[in-house]
């Protein structure tokens, strides 16, 4: 398991498996978000599989795939409610993180700027620098 810290309650992974949630717990997530679909994995490790394993963990569990044609301002927003809706540590998990830490950065320009958004995606091992300009859009908005 892969989990690298964005910012102090803000985790991703790739993918997780079933058998990682007792550990996921344990590190004191409190919500696991899938941003992978369905149709990237085997039975063994799609969303429902993952979120049986969550909830038995007594986590919260939310389901949102993300492709780069689902990755809208409306599921931006989502993505962001989710993470603020909790009100503890998240994991978001996708194929590598890349999606998760995209989804969060996108959400959280305005927030926190540009500059921090980059470094704390660079921190985590994620590179978003070509995203710049997008990012500097959303934040001038």
């Amino acid at each position: 398991m892969d989990i690298r810290q964005i910012t102090p309650t803000y985790f991703v992974a790739p993918q997780i498996d079933p058998a990682d949630l007792p550990d996921i717990a344990a590190a004191g997530i409190t919500t696991v978000i899938c941003n992978r679909p369905d149709g990237e994995v085997p039975p063994a490790f799609q969303a429902a599989a993952i979120e049986k394993a969550t909830l038995a963990a007594g986590l919260t569990f939310i389901n949102l795939p993300l492709t780069h044609q689902s990755m809208t301002p409306d599921t931006v927003a989502k993505h962001r409610a989710a993470i603020h809706s909790g009100g503890g540590a998240v994991l978001a998990y996708c194929a590598s993180g890349t999606r998760s830490t995209i989804v969060w950065a996108l959400g959280a320009a305005n927030d926190l700027g540009v500059n921090d958004v980059l470094t704390a995606a660079r921190g985590g091992g994620y590179d978003l620098e070509n995203m710049r300009p997008t990012l500097d859009a959303i934040a001038q908005s």
